[in-house]
């Protein structure tokens, strides 16, 4: 035997049958690894149409991804129905009790600063306005960087929250909140205290998102409809806070103060300060809240989640008398790292830039689900546009009640007078003022035209919204006044003229009075939402958030018609609190399905783009409804009732999420 082994080199050809072809094929490639592509070439079943056993295993290899591919996706898809539902057991185990309602406090507070933070600019601007010598120009300029900021800052904090956590990007937005609001009451320049201000709007912009997301992952299902929509009141505290504590503040000039002549601190930075209380109170709760287990589990931070979880579990039954029930849940599913579905991406996309664009192209296309954007599109012009045209109609009806009750004097001759009473609201034109004395009085919105003062003497003088068009002023001298040649005389002839001691910049008026009607609006708008938001929060389950948000919308597209038949001032507040009362459900409804319809890994994300498509909309809306003040009103209620109309019947097309467990 030995013999035999020795004189055949290749024994095991003769003791095992060969493969079919004779040589196994791995061996032949090894064999001819290395060989000529002539000779490779040579393969027999070349000719008659066999694949290549090279190009065999290819196509095996790649049937094996694919299926190790669909394997994972589908166990994937099984993890995740499988955390949702035990994290809705979970949350039934914990109940609803003194811990949600701590949440519940907590939230709102942070809700109530953006609704107060929406209104601070409005209120603010009058005085303002004086307070740094804004032009018209600049006016406009504020309150569109301040939106626009509220919007930048919804998309970014949205984000985020994604990424970092709800608690830690809430307590970063009112932070960054506080710090630029109170920086602001301090900016004595229009260029610093339109920074500061847009800051404020970057950290308060992102407060919306984050609010109902974390609130809605403390929620069990049955639960989530009402008491989201009972949060949503707070946005109305906001409003109401606001206007109230500017009626109390704003008009007591003599609160201010000042240190030295550059530096004053008037009464409506004050008010600023005090707008800022609700977002400090939030601050200083969040501190004592923990981060959402929901969010920590789909970032596999297991212990942490089931700590928090235990946590609600035991304030809860402890506060209803059962300290002795144990939480007993021992192992919660954690689903895959969120970075693991892009591996097969990386994979098989060549370059950074097309990975980077697979990622958020995927990304869009899941935040752009189900109509929500264009929902909220069509009913936040509608809603901002009117909520701006309410004030602006009011003051400009009050605007044309105060011009038909001007005074017209034409011709006039006063010589050798002691003027030593107001002037207001008065047109003089072409009159002849000889040896007259103005003294220690007020001038308001009084116009002289094409007059001679001769020999004049003024003294102490307070103007507001007083001009000299076309005059001769001769040998007059202007004494302490706030009348001086830049700015209150336009095309004037000047000889012999004197300044002295002019008070040059802009001076708040103290004796102004101020209108408390704009304060009256915007109080009575907050508080026309309460039978709004009640109805939404004792029906938002019973009916479902899609009645709700078309009913809602439908129903104040009808009340905009009113609109055509309000001629006064009264009339307009009526049908401000009528279209406030029946629309405010439908945010309410778009708020709470847009936490149920996005996965909790872009839950912030998806609601950022919404809020800062709100935010776009609001811009465009206010501008629009802005160029028809004074103008006509059939267009903005014609624009109001079209999107209201196609904004509710869309919400049909949105999906039923009541029954539907958080993704």
């Amino acid at each position: 035997t030995s013999d035999h082994r020795n004189s055949d080199p290749y024994p095991y050809q003769t003791d095992f049958p060969q493969p079919e072809g004779g040589v196994d094929e791995d061996a032949r490639s090894d064999v001819t690894e290395g060989h000529d592509e002539d000779v490779e070439a040579m393969y027999e079943g070349e000719y008659q149409g066999i694949p290549h056993p090279d190009e065999i295993k290819a196509a095996q290899r790649a049937a094996r991804a694919e299926a190790r591919k669909k394997a994972r996706q589908a166990a994937a898809a099984t993890e995740e129905e499988d955390l949702a539902e035990q994290y809705e057991n979970i949350m039934e185990d914990c109940g609803h009790g003194r811990f949600q309602w701590t949440l519940f406090l907590v939230l709102g507070m942070a809700l109530m600063a953006d609704g107060v933070d929406g209104f601070v600019v409005g209120f603010v601007l009058p005085s303002a306005e004086k307070d740094m010598c804004l032009s018209n120009a600049n006016k406009g300029m504020l309150g569109l960087l301040v939106y626009v900021s509220m919007m930048v800052g919804a998309l970014v904090w949205g984000g985020l929250a994604d990424k970092m956590g709800r608690r830690k990007c809430l307590i970063f937005c009112l932070a960054i909140d506080c710090v630029f609001s109170f920086l602001s009451c301090f900016a004595q320049g229009y260029g610093f205290f339109i920074f500061f201000r847009f800051c404020s709007g970057f950290g308060i912009g992102g407060t919306i998102p984050i609010v109902y997301t974390y609130f809605a992952e403390f929620l069990q299902m049955d639960k989530r409809g009402e008491h989201l929509s009972w949060l949503c009141m707070f946005w109305m505290f906001g409003g109401l806070y606001a206007s109230f504590t500017a009626w109390g503040v704003i008009p007591h000039y003599g609160w201010g103060f000042s240190l030295g002549s550059e530096y004053q601190i008037h009464s409506w930075r004050i008010f600023i300060l005090v707008c800022m209380f609700p977002a400090i109170i939030a601050l200083v709760g969040l501190v004592f809240m923990p981060e959402s287990p929901r969010f920590l589990l789909e970032n596999a931070r297991h212990d942490e989640a089931w700590m928090i979880l235990r946590q609600v579990h035991d304030t809860n039954w402890k506060a209803k008398g059962e300290p002795e029930r144990v939480f007993t849940v021992s192992n919660i599913t954690t689903p895959k790292n969120q970075d693991d579905e892009f591996i097969e991406i990386q994979s098989d996309t060549g370059t950074a830039f097309q990975r980077w664009t697979v990622r958020h192209m995927t990304l869009v296309k899941q935040v752009t689900l189900n109509h929500l954007i264009a929902d909220a599109l069509f009913l936040f012009p509608s809603y901002h546009g009117l909520s701006v045209w309410f004030p602006d109609m009011i003051k400009y009806m009050q605007y044309e009640e105060y011009e038909s009750k001007v005074k017209l004097f034409h011709r006039e001759r006063v010589e050798r007078f002691h003027f030593n009473f107001s002037l207001v609201n008065q047109i003089h034109k072409e009159g002849e003022y000889i040896h007259d004395k103005f003294m220690n009085i007020e001038i308001k919105s009084v116009k002289f035209e094409d007059s001679l003062f001769e020999n004049c003497y003024f003294e102490d003088i307070k103007s507001t919204n007083t001009y000299f068009e076309n005059c001769t002023i001769k040998n007059t001298v202007f004494y302490n006044t706030d009348l001086w040649e830049d700015s209150k005389f336009k095309d004037c002839r000047m000889e012999n003229a004197t300044f002295l001691h002019p008070k040059k910049g802009c001076h708040l008026n103290f004796q102004e009075e101020n209108d408390i009607v704009i304060y009256m609006v915007s109080f009575l708008g907050s508080l026309a939402t309460l039978p709004g938001n009640i109805v939404s929060a004792l029906f938002m389950d019973k009916l479902g958030r899609i009645k709700i948000i078309g009913g809602s919308m439908l129903i104040s597209s009808v009340g905009t018609f009113l609109l055509l038949l309000s001629f006064n001032q009264g009339a307009v507040i009526c049908c401000q609190c009528l279209f406030y009362a029946t629309s405010v459900a439908a945010w309410n409804g778009l708020e709470v399905i847009t936490v149920e319809v996005y996965p909790s890994a872009k839950r912030c994300t998806a609601f950022g783009v919404l809020n800062g498509s709100c935010k776009l909309a609001a811009i465009i809306g206010s501008f629009i409804f802005a160029k028809f003040i004074g103008i006509t009103k059939i267009v903005p209620i014609f624009l109001a009732f079209a999107s209201l109309v196609c904004g509710g019947l869309l919400a049909t097309k949105l999906p039923d999420t009541r029954e539907k467990i958080l993704e």
